[in-house]
């Protein structure tokens, strides 16, 4: 934690949670408003469903990459200038996709774009951790999930309103303009809150050491797929979503919104939660009643989908209240996450930002594609994901039991 963290944010404290929150959802945003042109964006330049699934894996996969190296970035040459810089080479990114003429362009700047955006969520982390104690810093960190989940909710609607009336070119020169207000709003409100007495190295050497200390750290991994793989169990109905909403449920693109809504009332009300709890129960219980949370309405959603025909009256609910189980628990866990090595804490939020989008890669590229005829293999998909995160947590919870037992180990 910065020692003089009181004397850089001067405001209330929800105001920088929400200008981190907005640094957050700028990734996920550049998903959801588009997903909603995906047929027109596919017939305008001839592509095929394989190719304008790439659209979303190039962004993943980009993103992935690169968050590697925001978080070390970030510890040796400070949060602002990183989450500036990122934010400039997406809002070039976004105006090279408004300009693109082939499948092949878009798909390039469509990566350009995950390798900028993934700056904002990975360097807001620590910039939380930099400026308030533990329990606060999870009462923040609640907030800004909550804050987080008001942008997939809009951006769809934004997306099919703009795709219907102004054509799919007007979504990415949206987004420009988006890239260009965050920047002048952080340019001017952004406080360094790295101290200089805390920043690393800047050199290969030492890069290698960090990312070998946290890869081969256990507690590490465990926690980094506790976290980030069960995201997947409701995002790959976001990465499916033309498929489920449109195919299987029969709702026009300008009804996907109503899915967005509900999932994400799920992951603020669950954010919600998580800041109430902070300080009041410890960690472990909470991070286990999201799991309870998550395991019983997946198993329930496959037992649904074998028992009784898809319909949107019905199917969209336990998406939402997945959502609510994830948002529960991921701010424990992700606080756990950084303060594992605080002297590393931009390089470890890059390390989990890492594990959670090849997990989101993956799910895009992969196994997406292969399960989206179903809504009975997404459902099953949905339950293994998020069994993922389970079993590393339940191992991690009787390796070392003490971790997460009382707020002080946050």
């Amino acid at each position: 934690m910065h020692p003089q963290a009181h004397l850089l944010w001067k405001a209330p404290r929800w105001a920088l949670a929400v200008l981190l929150a907005v640094l957050g959802m700028l990734g996920p945003f550049s998903i959801d408003t588009y997903i909603p042109a995906f047929s027109g964006i596919a017939a305008a330049l001839g592509a095929t469903p394989v190719q304008m699934q790439q659209t979303l894996s190039a962004y993943l996969f980009g993103f992935a990459f690169m968050s590697l190296f925001h978080g070390a970035l970030a510890d040796s040459f400070g949060r602002r200038p990183v989450i500036l810089w990122g934010i400039a080479v997406f809002t070039l990114a976004s105006a090279g996709c408004a300009l693109s003429q082939t499948i092949g362009q878009l798909v390039f700047f469509r990566a350009l774009q995950g390798l900028s955006t993934g700056a904002g969520i990975v360097v807001s982390r620590a910039v939380i951790r930099d400026m308030f104690p533990p329990a606060q810093a999870q009462k923040v960190m609640s907030q800004v999930t909550i804050y987080f989940g008001v942008a997939p909710a809009i951006a769809p609607i934004v997306g099919g309103w703009l795709f219907v009336h102004t054509g799919w070119h007007s979504i990415f020169w949206f987004l420009t303009l988006v890239g260009v207000a965050l920047w002048t709003t952080n340019y001017r409100l952004l406080p360094e809150t790295l101290h200089l007495d805390q920043r690393q190295p800047f050199n290969m050497r030492h890069l290698v050491r960090g990312y070998v200390q946290l890869g081969s750290s256990a507690r590490f991994v465990l926690l980094a797929l506790a976290s980030g793989v069960p995201f997947n169990g409701m995002f790959l109905y976001v990465l499916s979503a033309p498929a489920f909403l449109g195919d299987h449920l029969g709702l026009a693109p300008t009804q996907f919104f109503w899915f967005f809504v509900l999932t994400i009332s799920g992951i603020m009300g669950g954010a919600w939660l998580s800041g109430r709890l902070a300080g009041r129960i410890p960690p472990k219980r909470q991070i286990r009643h999201g799991f309870l949370i998550m395991f019983t309405v997946a198993v329930l959603n496959l037992v649904a989908n074998l028992l009784f025909p898809p319909h949107a009256a019905w199917a969209l609910l336990p998406i939402a209240v997945f959502a609510f189980g994830w948002a529960l628990m991921v701010p424990v866990v992700t606080l756990l996450v950084l303060d594992l090595h605080p002297e590393r804490r931009g390089m470890a939020s890059s390390m989990q930002a890492f594990v959670g989008s090849t997990a989101n890669g993956l799910v895009a590229g992969v196994i997406a594609p292969l399960v989206m005829h179903s809504t009975l293999w997404l459902a099953l998909s949905s339950l293994l994901m998020m069994g993922v995160g389970l079993v590393a947590w339940v191992y991690l919870h009787h390796r070392w039991p003490d971790i997460g037992r009382n707020a002080v180990n946050l």
